[in-house]
């Protein structure tokens, strides 16, 4: 997106914050993340820390699968991926994200929800078993992996957009960047 950034990680137990709703516990997550990383930095304005007069935004976000009306996290073991992608194709798969901007200069924040529906082919069995073997379903909400070059193919239909589904809306986040700056 042409920033200039650190990442930071929160260190939190997302499995201690719950919520009822999707687009409740992504927002409480990235809240959460972003009080976490607020206490490891401080906004000086000192020569160690000189911004040259530009603000400081702190970017946290988070996201869920929906899968009829479920919400689904990272998978936690090899029978929750297979039975988490098998599943997409036979429903629809839902991401809900949050982002969250916290202008550190000013305080002021705002936060939005994302929302994209995806649609898959039956995905076969030896794909799933690759998938699970090379590890990375889970690292990622409900185990989906659409970027992937071996299941791209299977991705029926998007309602919504790719960076959405990665984790960060674009569209979104620059929405809200834009809002912390204004006075």
């Amino acid at each position: 997106m042409g920033f200039t950034f650190t990442v930071m990680s929160a260190d939190i137990d997302e499995k201690a914050i719950r919520r009822d709703t999707a687009e409740d516990l992504v927002m409480a997550l990235a809240e959460a993340k972003a009080e976490a990383i607020m206490t490891k930095i401080r906004v000086l304005n000192d020569k160690e820390n000189d911004h040259n007069g530009e603000p400081v935004l702190l970017i946290t976000a988070d996201q869920v699968v929906v899968y009829e009306g479920t919400i689904r996290e990272k998978p936690v073991d090899e029978k929750e991926a297979r039975g988490f992608i098998k599943d997409y194709s036979k429903a629809p798969a839902s991401t809900v994200g949050s982002v969250l901007i916290i202008n550190l200069t000013t305080g002021k924040r705002k936060g939005g929800i994302d929302k994209t529906e995806i649609y898959f082919h039956p995905i076969p069995d030896e794909l799933i078993s690759s998938l699970i073997e090379e590890g990375e379903v889970f690292y990622c909400a409900g185990g989906l992996m659409v970027e992937h070059p071996l299941v791209s193919p299977f991705v029926s239909a998007m309602v919504g957009s790719i960076d959405s589904v990665m984790g960060l809306p674009k569209d979104l986040t620059l929405s809200l960047i834009q809002d912390v700056l204004k006075e």
